[in-house]
């Protein structure tokens, strides 16, 4: 843009007699321009014309939903709305609006980006709503200075354990480590001291050998020394966390590795345009290569089990097979558990989801309780209640009667196994004649019940052939489906009988 100060003295050279084109050099100006202010056609300064709009309301209600992260929003207007919007636009946009306030940056200590030198790990608390509630979660992350890689996992704790398991899941998918691990002044990995003074667990730098890098603390106080973690804390806040639903932690998880690994890793930095992808391509040289299998992180527990053949291992229970109740091994990996019970076969066990609390585990087919069941367990009658409620109506008032503390019945479950039983041996019109006097005088024992059902088959003068099984099941009793099954079942063969038969007549 012109300024109206080189457009007066665009003017006023010409009147000396300088010639278009010497104004057009000395000024490094177009000669169109100059030619243009000569004959009076730019007077005013342009004002500059978008050519993208975006509506404002649309664009404080994306804003408001993604927290006002304008990388974040740029996504969903880009691939939800299908707006073409370049990036910086949509910035300039954003503060020709006043939609968020300039924030004030400060400079900090810079460390230079030497391939293969160096990663950097650290985690971080976010509440995240999954499904319907809002847990608390750990999110863990890795990050290689050099390439900008990163990766990502959300945990419901961390403790030392799941570090290790971290690791391994991280740098076996990338195949590559750095020297040089750069971490806070944690307790999971440094025993005393901070910083230099730090002297790290013997567990944690055993760990550390097989992948051949070695840890590194920094100052206590300097967290900008790992300032690519912590600034992948803060994109994965405005950017990740952003706009996104999630049904529980495997689905988190599941778009987590798929954001972090594919869609951020190929995306170009804001400030080089570099991809971080590409540069672990060009990275990968200078890092260290690891072996093809290394063994998953595990520990060893040991546990008591208790009268009913159970061990606990993280709030649930498992059971092992045998008779004693001895100490057993157990070896926890991050997914499943092994135990080794005493001059028993080990038996190895998916862990559940980490919601899933006092829930009992036993291998499929086995017997858990060898000594049968107790005497005084109680049996359901569940399942009898409601076949016998498929009677009738006067059956379905007489339970009421028999379940209500009206009745006097002690053991109710079994009283209604035994009518259930009953119902077995009498026919559907005799039974609804028992059951309706039952109902009529409160009958309370199987005694009384059994009494009326001979007195009824008595008075009435009827055999048992005349109270048809047919009004039970239907006359097309051949379409039941423990009729069908018994067409499929195979005949003894009863040969030897009637050969023993004609034996015994011959012997007479």
């Amino acid at each position: 843009m012109i300024t109206l100060e080189n457009r007066n003295i665009v003017r006023a050279l010409f009147s000396q007699g300088k010639s278009k084109k010497e104004i057009s050099r000395i000024l490094e100006i177009d000669p169109k321009s100059v030619r243009s202010i000569l004959n009076g056609e730019i007077d005013e300064a342009c004002s500059r014309k978008d050519t993208k709009a975006v509506d404002p309301d649309l664009l404080r209600e994306v804003l408001k939903n993604t927290g006002g992260y304008i990388q974040r929003a740029y996504e969903i207007l880009t691939e939800e709305h299908k707006i073409d919007i370049a990036y910086s636009t949509l910035t300039r946009l954003v503060r020709k609006n006043g939609l968020l306030g300039n924030k004030d940056l400060s400079r900090h200590f810079s460390v230079g980006d030497v391939p293969g030198e160096e990663m950097q790990q650290d985690t971080s608390t976010y509440h995240i709503k999954l499904g319907d509630k809002s847990y608390r979660l750990i999110a863990s992350g890795l990050y290689m200075r050099y390439s900008k890689m990163r990766y990502i996992k959300f945990y419901p704790y961390f403790n030392r354990f799941v570090m290790k398991c971290f690791f391994h899941e991280a740098l076996t998918f990338w195949g590559y480590a750095a020297g040089r691990c750069v971490i806070d002044n944690t307790n999971l990995a440094v025993l005393h001291g901070t910083g230099k003074e730090a002297v790290f667990h013997p567990e944690m730098i055993q760990f550390a050998k097989p992948f051949g890098f070695e840890w590194f603390a920094h100052e206590k106080g300097h967290a900008n020394r790992k300032a690519g973690k912590e600034r992948n804390f803060w994109t994965v806040e405005t950017n990740f966390l952003a706009g996104r639903t999630f049904l529980n932690m495997a689905d988190l998880n599941s778009q987590a590795f798929a954001w972090a690994t594919d869609r951020y890793a190929r995306r170009p930095q804001a400030r080089t345009r570099l991809i971080p992808v590409a540069l672990f391509e060009n990275e990968k040289p200078y890092l260290v290569k690891l072996p093809l299998a290394l063994p998953p992180p595990c520990r060893a527990l040991e546990r008591g089990t208790d009268q009913h053949g159970y061990v606990a291992v993280n709030a649930n229970y498992y059971w092992i097979p045998g008779k004693s109740r001895p100490n057993t091994k157990i070896i926890e990996y991050e997914k499943k558990i092994k135990i080794y019970p005493e001059n028993e076969t080990p038996i190895e066990y998916d862990l559940p989801d980490w919601t899933v609390r006092n829930a009992k585990y036993s291998p499929k087919g086995v017997d858990t309780n060898p000594y049968g069941e107790p005497r005084n367990l109680k049996k359901s009658c569940v399942e009898e209640e409601q076949k016998l409620r498929n009677l009738g109506q006067a059956t379905a008032e007489y339970l009421d009667f028999v379940k209500s503390p009206a009745s006097g019945i002690r053991h109710k479950p079994k009283f209604i196994r035994g009518l259930y039983a009953l119902t077995k041996k009498l026919a559907l019109p005799l039974w609804c004649v028992v059951v309706e006097r039952a109902l009529k005088y409160r009958f309370t024992s199987m005694e009384s019940l059994l009494k009326v059902s001979t007195l009824a088959l008595t008075n009435s003068g009827a055999s048992s052939a005349d109270w048809p099984c047919d009004d039970l099941f239907g006359k097309d009793y051949e379409n039941r489906p423990a009729y069908r099954e018994g067409c499929f079942s195979q005949e003894n063969p009863l040969g030897h009988y009637e050969d023993s038969l004609n034996e015994k007549k011959e012997e007479k």
